[in-house]
């Protein structure tokens, strides 16, 4: 017996389903809409979900997440309507099992339900997956455990895996993980930036050459592809190479073999293709951009790092772990973390992901190396500046000449009253670092900030300061 969720509006399809439910031999849950979803989610163990696309309170696409992340990992079945061509596309995007398509029927529901509950039953009775080497990678949300599942299969196999993801999202990470846990990883794992790689010397680079082949050669050296030899080649920004130079990859991908610059002999060489990009490869072939040939070499086994915002249950272990890390390197005592801290982290969108929260902790640590214990107030300004206006700070409009609001305008500031309630935000926050620094001492305080003590003493009184006499 399975628990099924059925999030759709239509009252009478809740009927149809209950009904066949029961002769299934399973339990049937029905919510109308993505609230009443969220609730039976968070009370119900589910095995799988069937979704509507078109909800009262909202797009289903939009529960995906929050499915992912619930007791069990349930199964999800998309439910789209003819009207909506592209909801099968988005359904298998957002890691839905299936599909239906309206107006439904038992027979349309029966076998792809039963698919499901066979796969997740197959799933249970897998051995757990052996203990990563996952060096740097931190975090256990849904997200995170997904990826480090296809970890393990590409691990297993010699096949080429293409790594796709924002910028930042720790591509090169999860390649040398790959390696890490294959049967290569006493071999070389060789980096290529694509970016990098000038065309004029690309062969040189890639193939090695023999002494006396140019001006310069003074000895023979061996190219990447060589250096390769046994281990994994991971090419870094795949989608920056040239028309030119991705023929010269297709060449060697087809059967491993490449004559260094000079030399009269080809070599071969054993590697294994990992390749990683933060653009789409199949729009750029669609344009002509990128070979086709070459990308359907690339992507035999596919692993999609999510964005930062997805998985915002690793942020605060990815700050933890990587703040002790640079206290450790810059010798500083350990920081503690007030919990809104890491709320603020949260309501953060992390456009640079991993690599720009690590960054935004540096910063922090540099300028606050002395504080034992860090609050919002010490983040930089672009992130307490979007904590604001996640909180609805400066919604309503400041009166004064040119400052109309139109109705439809409703759920942003005008950029009157926005600006100033971001100033007096970083205002505070500067007043108070001032303070701290020279020890509530105004003339020590004056020197530092150039401002005179008069000047001072009101902007003081103005955000509640308090001095020392």
């Amino acid at each position: 017996m399975a628990h099924i969720l059925l999030i759709d509006d239509d009252a009478i399809l809740r009927e149809t389903f209950g009904g066949l439910m029961r002769r299934l031999g399973h339990v049937l849950t029905w919510a109308g809409s993505m609230a009443e979803g969220r609730l039976a989610l968070a009370r119900d163990r589910v095995d799988v979900v069937l979704l509507d696309l078109r909800l009262p309170d909202g797009y289903g696409l939009d529960l995906m997440d929050e499915i992912k992340a619930a007791p069990g990992v349930p199964e999800v079945i998309i439910i789209t309507g003819r009207e909506d061509p592209e909801g099968a596309a988005l359904a298998i995007k957002s890691g839905a099992w299936d599909y239906i398509q309206k107006p439904l029927t038992p027979n349309r529901v029966t076998l792809p339900l039963t698919r499901a509950l066979e796969y997740r039953a197959q799933k249970a009775s897998r051995r757990p997956r052996a203990v990563l080497k996952r060096e740097a990678i931190v975090g256990s949300g849904p997200a995170m455990e997904a990826c480090l599942d296809q970890v393990a299969q590409a691990a297993d196999s010699n096949a080429s895996v293409l790594i796709t993801g924002e910028t930042g999202t720790g591509k090169e990470l999860f390649a040398q993980a790959i390696h890490a846990n294959s049967s290569r990883a006493h071999s070389n794992f060789v980096v290529v930036d694509c970016a990098a790689l000038p065309e004029t010397l690309v062969e040189s680079v890639l193939f090695g050459h023999v002494k006396g082949a140019f001006t310069g050669a003074d000895r023979d050296r061996d190219g990447l592809f060589k250096l390769a030899d046994g281990g994994t080649l991971f090419l870094d920004e795949i989608g920056e190479l040239s028309p030119g130079i991705q023929k010269t990859f297709l060449r060697v991908l087809q059967d491993g073999r490449f004559r260094p610059v000079g030399s009269k002999h080809e070599l071969s060489s054993d590697f294994r293709l990992v390749a990683a990009t933060n653009r789409d490869l199949s729009v750029m072939a669609g344009i002509g951009s990128f070979r086709e040939d070459l990308l359907y070499r690339l992507r035999t086994i596919v692993l999609t790092l999510p964005p930062l915002r997805a998985r915002q249950e690793d942020i605060k272990s990815l700050t933890i772990h990587h703040m002790n890390r640079l206290c450790e390197r810059y010798r500083l005592p350990t920081k503690g973390f007030a919990e809104e801290f890491f709320q603020a982290l949260c309501v953060y969108s992390w456009p640079g992901n991993v690599r720009e929260l690590f960054g935004a902790m540096e910063r922090v640590l540099l300028q606050y190396r002395n504080e034992p214990v860090l609050y919002p107030k010490h983040l930089p300004d672009e992130i307490r500046l979007q904590v604001l206006r996640a909180n609805g700070v400066g919604e309503a409009a400041e009166p004064g000449y040119g400052d109309t609001v139109e109705s439809g305008d409703a759920g942003i500031a005008p950029w009157k009253a926005f600006r100033r309630l971001a100033m007096e935000e970083v205002e505070r926050g500067y007043l108070g670092d001032l303070l701290q620094i020279s020890r509530g001492n105004v003339g020590r305080a004056s020197k530092i900030s150039g401002l005179s003590p008069s000047r001072l003493y009101d902007l003081f009184r103005k955000y509640g300061l308090v001095t020392r006499p």
